[in-house]
């Protein structure tokens, strides 16, 4: 593995695994959150984004934690491996409600509340957004490796198996 992606509903812990995922590896590890969005709450342009991303892919080695939709398809043709993390909806609301005023360093802000409209994004996520990505894996499954996990405790065996 040089090339890993890392997606999934928010709140499911993308980013949690990411860090892990780094810390056993040693590859660099880039959140596209921290790409997309500023101290602000505004973000950079998608031509921006778009080079940034570009600019990731060309190098050796790399996480790149996140879903971004619009870029998912170029992300996994560029990577050798995906984590998928398809958790149930509930551990992802919960997820996403524990985070809420806990600094993190994949957002460049403090979450003071759990947003209504990314709360109902959550909840559409397993309808709206799942069968994307599933039908982008399998139409790219023979080059990469694919790895779903269904629950944080497959997550956590997987990398203490690193």
């Amino acid at each position: 593995m040089k090339k890993a992606i890392v997606i999934g509903c928010p709140g499911a812990g993308k980013s949690c695994f990411s860090k892990k995922l780094r810390d056993k590896t040693g590859i660099v590890l880039y959140h596209l959150d921290n790409i997309w969005h500023l101290p602000d709450k505004t973000n950079i342009s998608k031509e921006e984004f778009d080079q940034r991303l570009a600019a990731i892919l060309k190098t050796e080695s790399w996480i790149l934690d996140g879903n971004y939709s619009r870029t998912m398809e170029e992300r996994i043709k560029a990577c050798d491996t995906v984590f998928l993390l398809d958790y149930p909806l509930d551990v992802c609301l919960a997820g996403a409600r524990e985070r809420v005023g806990v600094k993190r360093d994949d957002l460049p802000w403090l979450e003071r509340e759990l947003d209504p409209e990314f709360e109902q994004w959550i909840i559409d996520f397993p309808t709206k957004e799942l069968p994307q990505i599933y039908r982008l894996l399998y139409a790219n499954k023979k080059k990469r490796k694919i790895v779903v996990f269904h629950s944080r405790k497959e997550a956590e065996e997987f990398l203490n198996g690193l």
